[in-house]
């Protein structure tokens, strides 16, 4: 099957129920019913970043793949990198269901699924059977419990097991559907946490991938330059702007706009790119290395990640709707988009707007 034949068979997977459409997607990616995008990347869109190189600069957001189990085939549809997770050390149902809403009229996600995953043991295993030549880049997201949780142990503990695998990690202190982790984003706790990742990290004898924290794009503004003083000065590399949001921009028109829980897809793409824009305005010549996420569903939408200050972009809602066909037509336009802005490559165009 290709890529273009799945996103056609989209719509009936629309008519279940969105969770259970999630789980079915997965199981056909797993077992590679979703093709693979074989189309060559276009030159000017291949990027170094986080001292990696990217074929592309788009990835799929964590929160699709938490548990791992389709991580190549997602790869092998075009994405540049595929972030897995998040992960948490012990198994986690998460909250209950109903806990996944399309707002079908809006393209847009709400959820409030408790970074349901099975747990970093049967994570690992998956990850240890990925082959080392991988088509694209992986990224790793870690995150707390709901329960008996310590972050200072939990956080560094995360890293040292997943370093081996993965390209970078993630830190999730922001997803808005499990108690208290919001709070993590915090001064005082943000820079503890990162200070006992930055020790554990130091201390590995073997692979040490660089560490990025995904933030809430509902900070508020004297709360943002705390968080990236603490990145900074820990000496992490990066960061994701943003997480989904508990703020309902209007006007939203679907009838499941009122559900609790995190909102993601278009309504999310102005406030999470503001948020961008003064994470990079106070990153500038600091060394870091900023992933857009929120609302990406077009070239378009790319490029403004981009100008914004992102080196890279990721997505989630999009590729939810449209399905594997999204990510060839999404490069295509992005480097379309590029050059009619006169851009020669994807990096010239990092930050322009940030001013």
């Amino acid at each position: 099957m290709t890529p273009q034949l799945a996103s056609v068979l989209m719509p009936l997977i629309r008519g279940m129920d969105p969770e259970r459409a999630h789980d079915l997607a997965l199981r056909a990616l797993r077992f590679g019913l979703a093709g693979a995008d074989r189309s060559a990347d276009d030159p000017l869109l291949a990027t170094r970043a986080l001292g990696l190189d990217f074929r592309n600069p788009i990835g799929l957001a964590a929160g699709f793949d938490k548990s791992a189990v389709a991580v190549a085939p997602l790869m092998r549809l075009g994405f540049g990198f595929v972030e897995a997770g998040s992960v948490t050390p012990r198994p986690q149902f998460g909250n209950p269901k109903p806990r996944l809403f399309r707002l079908v009229e809006d393209r847009a996600v709400i959820n409030r699924m408790g970074m349901n995953n099975a747990g970093l043991a049967p994570f690992l295993a998956r990850l240890a059977q990925l082959p080392a030549a991988r088509p694209a880049v992986l990224g790793v997201n870690i995150a707390i419990n709901k329960d008996n949780a310590a972050p200072l142990r939990d956080y560094p503990a995360l890293y040292a097991a997943v370093a081996p695998h993965a390209a970078y990690v993630a830190i999730n202190v922001s997803s808005p559907n499990t108690p208290g982790l919001r709070d993590l984003q915090g001064e005082a706790m943000l820079r503890d946490i990162l200070a006992a990742l930055a020790e554990t990290r130091d201390g590995l004898a073997g692979p040490r991938p660089p560490i990025l924290v995904k933030i809430a794009p509902d900070l508020s503004q004297g709360a943002v330059e705390p968080v990236v003083e603490a990145v900074v000065t820990q000496g992490m590399q990066g960061l994701i702007v943003s997480n989904t949001t508990i703020a309902r921009p209007a006007p939203l028109r679907s009838a499941q706009k009122s559900q609790a829980g995190g909102l993601s897809g278009p309504p999310l793409r102005a406030p999470s790119t503001e948020m961008l824009k003064r994470v990079a305005r106070l990153a500038r010549g600091r060394g870091l290395t900023l992933i857009g996420c929120g609302g990406v569903g077009s070239g378009a939408d790319a490029l403004e990640k981009i100008r914004a200050g992102a080196a890279l972009v990721q997505l989630y809602a999009a590729f939810a709707y449209d399905g594997p066909a999204l990510i060839p037509r999404l490069k295509r336009e992005l480097a379309a988009a590029l050059r009619r802005d006169g851009f020669r490559h994807v990096s010239e165009a990092v930050g322009v707007d940030a001013q």
